[in-house]
Order: structure tokens, then sequence, then C-alpha cells
């Protein structure tokens, strides 16, 4: 472990879900007309075999996680369900009218807030009518983020016999202690005997989130984490980075800076974790992420067909990602929208018949290049480029930005090829930065991205 390096390049750093990172967007050429166009261009150009992914935000939780920085709405109340369901039911109508012809589907994602927070008869409510209009592609793959304590038998089997085969369940870290100020508790037993039941019912991969750096987190407590999760043998681990942004999250603001390792201790709780793993036969993909090699991420990456979108790290590529539900983000590859953020804002444009965005971006053909790159580096290790690139100036500048890199053995650079070095695998968000041109352009006066480290 380097500390000179870890220290200098724990910086605020994008995750690169996107480029051009959320923040960045440019609304000048962008309306829900425009938007429109691109799907319609993107449907045009693609294989009708190629398929669509598909992500439905559910933003529901009974209790308020407080390390969590997604789009959720607390409440106790259940009535909620079936008025959301039925929007986003007309959401994707809406979706139909534009894409003109019947989708088949190669990636369906049931995100949050909490998807089991919906009883199963509603979601299979929800998944009925999105696939009374869909063709699951012969390769599909159907996944939903599942929380230990309320993720039931009637769910995972409901599920099943719609077409899902993967669960992610978010456990984040084993630790009373650690759960208690985060509030995010759950057992060892509730995880195991979930994890039981997905596999009994026929789940050939399941996840599990763990989280580095959280309030409280200690060295011992991390690796007795490690260990159960270890023992009860997910197929992918996602082994994540807190990201502390309480001017964003009003939540975290329940512990202070002063609960939270200090960047040393973080780094450590890193290395430890990635050791154990890798000591227990996981390998890991492009970043932050683990798995056996039974998993198909694993066998994507090792054919280079791994793909990164706003769901992560995914083994089914797809150029249109329709994003449904409050606060979810559509990409068209040509651009990219982002519904209304409120709840009743968005039930009340859907039920006017409206598309929910509320922003987006329309990609210029710089932003291609430079996302192809960016994404050939966060899935591969490695980019290259050619005579179409050359009047991409931006990217031959970031190129300039990298040999301070290069000088401390993060990437090696030739003549038309950058590859990662082992080194660099642990700093690819700061790689990328530097062909972030848009970021570059316009610094940002105030903290934007959560820290690298």
């Amino acid at each position: 472990m380097n500390t000179n390096l870890t220290a200098k390049y724990n910086v605020p750093v994008p995750r690169y879900t996107s480029y051009p990172t959320v923040p960045y967007w440019d609304a000048t050429y962008f309306t829900a007309e425009a938007w429109r166009k691109t799907v319609i261009q993107t449907v045009a150009q693609s294989d009708d075999q190629e398929g669509i992914s598909l992500y439905i935000h559910l933003p529901f939780c009974e209790s308020l996680c407080t390390y969590c920085g997604c789009n959720t709405r607390i409440t106790k109340n259940h009535k909620v369900e079936l008025p959301y369901i039925e929007a986003v039911l007309a959401e994707w109508q809406l979706y139909l009218q534009i894409l003109g012809k019947k989708p088949v589907i190669k990636e369906l994602h049931l995100g949050g807030g909490t998807p089991t927070f919906f009883s199963a008869e509603n979601l299979q409510l929800l998944i009925q009518g999105i696939l009374a209009h869909a063709t699951p592609h012969e390769d599909a793959a159907f996944s939903f983020e599942g929380h230990p304590g309320n993720t039931t038998r009637e769910h995972l089997e409901t599920l099943y016999q719609l077409g899902f085969k993967r669960l992610s369940l978010g456990i984040q870290d084993f630790d009373p202690r650690v759960q208690l100020i985060i509030n995010r508790i759950q057992t060892v037993e509730e995880v195991e005997n979930t994890t039981s039941i997905a596999r009994a019912t026929g789940y050939n991969s399941i996840n599990y989130d763990l989280i580095y750096g959280l309030p409280l987190q200690t060295l011992a407590g991390l690796e007795e984490t490690v260990a159960e999760v270890v023992r009860l043998k997910p197929d992918r681990i996602a082994f994540y980075s807190y990201a502390h942004v309480p001017w964003v999250k009003p939540g975290q603001r329940r512990y202070t800076e002063k609960d939270l390792p200090d960047a040393a201790l973080k780094q450590q709780l890193y290395e430890t974790g990635r050791s154990m793993l890798k000591a227990a036969g996981y390998e890991e993909i492009g970043m932050d992420h683990f798995t056996l090699k039974t998993d198909g991420l694993y066998l994507a990456a090792q054919e280079g067909k791994l793909h990164r979108n706003f769901m992560g790290y995914t083994d089914q590529y797809s150029k249109l990602m329709i994003g449904l539900g409050v606060s979810s983000i559509s990409d068209s590859w040509a651009g990219f929208a982002q519904n209304e953020k409120k709840v009743e804002t968005y039930l009340e444009r859907v039920n006017r018949g409206e598309l929910p965005v509320v922003k987006g971006h329309i990609s210029t053909s710089e932003d291609l290049i430079l996302r192809q790159h960016i994404l050939n580096i966060m899935c591969n290790g490695y980019t290259t480029w050619d005579r179409t690139d050359t009047f991409c100036t931006a990217l031959f500048e970031g190129l300039k930005r990298m040999a301070a890199l290069e000088e401390d053995g993060l990437v090696e650079i030739g003549a038309s090829r950058l590859q990662v070095t082992e080194t660099g695998k642990r700093y690819l968000r700061n790689i990328c930065m530097t062909l972030d041109a848009r970021l570059w352009e316009n610094q940002p006066t105030t903290q934007l991205f959560s820290m690298a480290g």
C-alpha cells in the first residue's frame, strides 16, 4: 500500500456511471422532445435482438438508512404502493409509444429505496404490466435489490416465477455499533436465511453490498464482516467506499466527520477487505466489484464484454436504458434524461400524460468519444485510439494530463494505447477524470463528488 499515492489521489472524483457526469449536463439543447428524438434515433440504429435495459426506481423505505445517497421516501404507509405502480406503468406506456414496437428487454433491475417494501402481489402486478408489452431476451438478466429484514420467501418465489434470477442484498457491515449509527440493522442469520431461500428457489447470482469508511467502523469489525460474507459465499460482492455528502443527504448529519475513519484507516479497511476477498477466491472486476469465476460478471470481463451504466457494472450491453419511476435516469447513448425527483410531482406529470423528465443532456460528438474511452478504462482497464479520434482535441489534452499519472505508475501510455497498471486499478476514477473535458473546462468551486479514497 503506497500511502503517498493514497493521500495524493484522495480528492473528490466522479464515479463515472455516465459521461458527462450529471453535474456537467448541459441544458442548452435539452427538451423532452429532443430527448424523445434521441430515443427514436437509437432504436432505429439498433438491432432488435440487442434489446433494451430497464431500470425501475421504487423509492419507498420504512426507515432511513443514514449513509444512503439514493433518492428515497420514508413512510410506513403501504397504501402508496398501488398508485405508484400505476404511474410507473403509465410512464412505460408513454415510452412504448415512442419506441413504436414491442421491445425486447435484455436487462431489468428493480432498485430503490427498498423494492421489497412493496408486497409480492404488487411487484407481480408491476412486472406483469411491463412484460405484457415486451418480450424478454433469451439471455435476459432480471435482478432486484432486497433488504434482508423484509425480503420474504413470497417475494423471492414470486419474482423468480417472473424471470428474476439475480438478487442483491444491502448489508454494508455486520458490526452492531455501525449498524446502529447508520440505522441499517440486519443480523447474519437474516442474511443467511434469505440467501439460502434464494438459492433453493433457483437464483443463480446473489450479490452482497458492503461499504468501507462508515462511521464507527473498525478494522476488527470489518474483518469479522468479511469473514461472515466469505462463509456465505455470494456470487458477487460490491465493496464500495462510503460517500460522505451531508450537504446533499442531511441524514448523514446524524454523525460527524469525527466518527468516520481517517484516511489512513479507510485505506487499511479497503486493503484488508480486498485481500480477504481475493484470498477467498474472488476476482476483482473493474472498480469496487469482486466475483466468483462462475459468475456472469467475471465471464463478461474475461470476454471484454463488461459494460457500465447508471445501474453500475453489468454483463448485459444495450445502447438504450430506460429509467422508470421518480428520479430515474435514462440513457439513449446520444443523451441522458432524469425524471422528477419528488414523488408527488412525478405522479402528477405522468397522470397528465407527460414524460416526467426534468433535466438531461444531448451529447456532442466529443462527448461520445470521451465517453467510450472512459468506459473502456472503467470496464477493461485500457483504451486505444486511431485516426477517427484525431479531431478530438479534448482526448489528447486529457492524455497530456495523464502524464503525471504515468510518472506515478498508474498508467502506461503508448502511441495509440493507454493501459492501467496493477497499481492504477485502485485509482480508476482518478484516471478517468483526466479525460473529463467538461470538468476541466469548468472546475467546481464547491465539492460535487465524493472522495476517491
